[in-house]
């Protein structure tokens, strides 16, 4: 029996964020290049102490960018942040552009990029360890911010699909 792990997953449903973070980079408006990628694999880990998980792919140049400056904001994302969603989840160079004109504000405890959202978290990074093909990083949570409710973006059956609340 082959195992397809991928598609089992596909019928369960998980919220969607926005990760940024940023490298060093002296022609940077503020000595800094900024990058934000999509993610569904926000987890929470222990609420005392504070702590949350990410899962990246290993290679991709914006897990480089995390665990060099330690730091990285959360934006989850409301039913209309699909495009947005969309947007972040291309290459590096596609995400530069949309990030540059989508309205964001340096979080004040990490100055990675935090989107308008029904919520926001900014990490500090705690451990990271390999799982498969990707590494899990642990961040002692910051700070946080919760805005009016709104209804989620959820990713479920391979697409973005904005939900509703009761």
């Amino acid at each position: 029996m082959e195992l397809d792990l991928r598609t089992v997953m596909r019928q369960f449903a998980t919220g969607v964020g926005v990760v940024s973070t940023w490298a060093e980079e002296p022609d940077g408006a503020d000595g800094r290049r900024h990058d934000a990628i999509t993610v569904n694999s926000l987890t929470p880990v222990s609420y005392d102490p504070p702590l949350v998980a990410l899962s990246l792919r290993h290679g991709s140049a914006f897990l480089a960018d995390l665990l060099a400056a330690r730091r990285w904001g959360v934006s989850i994302l409301a039913a209309q942040g699909a495009d947005t969603a969309r947007l972040l989840a291309r290459s590096r160079q596609a995400r530069a552009e949309a990030l540059a004109g989508l309205p964001a504000v340096p979080g004040r405890h990490t100055g990675a990029l935090l989107l308008d959202g029904p919520g926001w978290i900014e990490c500090a990074l705690a451990d990271s360890f390999t799982v498969g093909d990707h590494l899990m990083v642990i961040g002692t949570v910051l700070a946080t911010g919760v805005r009016p409710p709104q209804d989620p973006l959820v990713f479920l059956h391979g697409s973005l699909t904005p939900a509703t609340t009761p």
